[in-house]
């Protein structure tokens, strides 16, 4: 079965950086998009970053781009989330995101808070 298991979340200080990983499993991985999204307390989910099949075509949200990259392994099954110059703003629960036939999966969440 399709399983997603982000990794590398954690207390950060403001302006710091942290690196997601997004480990895939039960599928193909180097056929499908990747996607980033994050939720934060109160807050609908939003999308971060979205990376495509082959990792050539990427995009960020407005307000992450400059200080995100999205990339991928393909040969390791994994997407990361590189996120520097980081503000308690990007306090949120980041997910990673996989649709495989018109069905979404979501990985179970990693928790990142910036704070001093």
């Amino acid at each position: 079965q399709v399983q997603l298991v982000e990794s590398g979340g954690g207390l950060v200080q403001p302006g710091g950086s942290l690196r997601l990983s997004c480990a895939a499993s039960g599928f193909t991985f180097s056929s499908y998009p990747m996607n980033w999204y994050r939720q934060a307390p109160g807050r609908e989910r939003e999308l971060v970053a979205a990376i495509s099949s082959s990792g050539i075509g990427t995009t960020r949200a407005d307000s992450m781009k400059g200080r995100v990259t999205i990339s991928r392994d393909n040969g390791k099954n994994t997407v990361y989330l590189q996120m520097n110059t980081l503000k308690p703003e990007d306090t949120a629960v980041y997910y990673c995101k996989a649709d495989i036939r018109r069905i979404a999966y979501w990985g179970q969440g990693t928790q990142v808070t910036v704070s001093s």
